[in-house]
């Protein structure tokens, strides 16, 4: 590195927010930037360990130390390089990932870790600016068609590698814009969706044909995919919400989070309230909300409420609150399970832990309150971890809006996947391994929370790339395409 003792000469600082009070009401990002002199500094922290955990630690297995050493030396452009030969859009990871790849850093052992992510994105950002991120359309065209469907991380990341090898690409989406849970799933406030737009225009230069409000197995049957195209990729996500089943689920006022966080990132974007609500307005404006589901799409479905005007917000979650800090002795170089609080949880938000809801209270067909009892986790006979009621511990929660974010149970059956016949994993994914990513029909492909399940958009960037080499792989008989 550069400055060998730059992490005894700095101290850890990292982007900071606007106050809660003013970004309350704003549907833009809130996040203040570092200005590059600051970056320098927190670059040369990188600490030249032998072992560099953070490759590990990160998905796409991001060159970190060396691209921090290139922002320490004020080298940006090539920093952005080898930004973009592991990852093809770290302006999205940049902004949401949790950054496993700074609890895995060697200085998070006994200090603080990197400011990893900040960097990052800044670097990104920075390429944008300077307009030195421009489309790469490839020199030689394979004449070979593929078809992704799913224009999410892992379908955006998986027809760019694609057609940067050659071939022809058509990403479908059933939408009316490109981005899938990025575009729908994610607010506003965390990622704006001119981000996406922009890549897409660069993914256009490059030969990428994006169609979308097309559904596989609904607009437009299978065959003529399977007829049409050398190879298909299936990179639709997880979709199939878990469901409460409780005692007055049926209710007016309890809905899926997707379902609220989409109807608002559709307002936000400028659709008619028809287009955004085509069941009905969904609101947290002068409400009671209550949150069932303690990660990062309940810390959404918080901020999302905050700023539509909640009268309270309550997140419930069912598992114990964790420790204030991690055993780092025991989990390092892992994601550790510690106490964390989201920038939406800042806004104004009352959490409980080990809280099972049983019954949903109506009145006049709408939901008014909730019934839950505390729960303590046991061990049984053979060690597993039972939940058990606490006597005595009944309370009832005032709930005009109930917002279900308790994860994902895999990809819808319905249309595509049932129309393709492919096989599933026990939990219900389609079944794909992470060598080749083909399924049990032999030119489909599968990858992303479609593949393994409800994940980070991180791993789909990843599984998107390394997606893109099998097929270049099975298309061509090999590929020059990095995994």
């Amino acid at each position: 590195m550069g400055k060998p003792t730059g992490f005894l000469d700095y101290e850890r600082q990292d982007r900071g927010y606007e106050e809660p009070e003013s970004r309350r009401g704003k549907w833009t990002e809130f996040v203040k930037q570092l200005p590059d002199s600051t970056l320098g500094e927190q670059a040369a922290r990188c600490m030249d360990c032998g072992i560099p955990f953070c490759h590990s630690g990160c998905p796409v297995n991001n060159l970190i130390p060396d691209w921090n050493d290139l922002v320490y030396r004020d080298h940006w452009e090539t920093a952005l390089t080898t930004l973009h030969s592991t990852n093809n859009f770290p302006e999205f990871t940049g902004r949401i990932c949790p950054a496993p790849c700074e609890a895995a850093c060697t200085l998070n052992i006994d200090d603080q870790p990197v400011t990893i992510k900040t960097i990052e994105c800044a670097i990104v950002d920075r390429g944008w600016k300077e307009g030195w991120i421009q489309p790469l359309a490839p020199s030689v065209k394979t004449g070979k068609r593929v078809a992704v469907v799913g224009s999410g991380p892992a379908g955006l990341a998986c027809s760019q590698q694609l057609a940067r090898a050659g071939h022809d690409v058509t990403l479908y989406e059933k939408n009316d814009r490109i981005g899938g849970l990025l575009r729908y799933g994610i607010p506003e406030f965390k990622m704006e969706k001119w981000l996406i737009d922009r890549r897409v225009e660069q993914m256009q230069g490059e030969g990428v044909e994006f169609r979308t409000n097309v559904e596989i197995g609904v607009d437009m049957d299978v065959a003529e995919l399977m007829d049409g195209y050398d190879a298909i990729a299936m990179t639709g996500g997880a979709e199939l919400p878990r469901d409460l089943e409780i005692e007055g689920r049926e209710l007016d006022g309890i809905h899926f989070a997707m379902d609220f966080l989409t109807q608002q990132n559709k307002r936000v974007a400028g659709d008619s309230e028809a287009v955004a609500a085509p069941g009905g307005t969904i609101t947290a404006a002068g409400k009671h909300v209550v949150v069932i589901g303690g990660g990062d799409t309940g810390s959404d479905c918080i901020g999302t409420s905050v700023r539509q005007g909640a009268t309270s917000v309550v997140q419930l979650e069912i598992m114990p609150r964790p420790p204030e800090k991690e055993n780092k002795a025991l989990t390092w170089p892992d994601w550790p399970l510690k106490f964390r609080t989201s920038s939406s949880q800042e806004e104004g938000c009352e959490r409980d832990w080990s809280v099972l809801t049983r019954t949903a209270v109506g009145k006049d067909g709408k939901v008014v309150a909730l019934d839950c009892v505390r729960v303590e986790w046991v061990a049984d006979e053979a060690g597993r971890m039972q939940m058990q009621d606490v006597a005595g511990s009944e309370f009832r929660l005032d709930a005009d809006l109930v917002l279900l974010a308790m994860g994902f149970l895999g990809s819808r059956r319905d249309g595509m996947v049932e129309q393709f016949g492919v096989d599933l994993d026990a939990r219900g994914s389609v079944l794909a391994d992470m060598t080749d990513y083909q399924t049990s029909i032999g030119k489909i492909f599968a990858a992303g929370d479609m593949r393994r399940g409800q994940s980070l958009v991180v791993w789909a960037i990843r599984e998107g790339r390394q997606c893109a080499h099998a097929v270049d792989q099975f298309l061509m008989g090999n590929s020059t395409l990095p995994r």
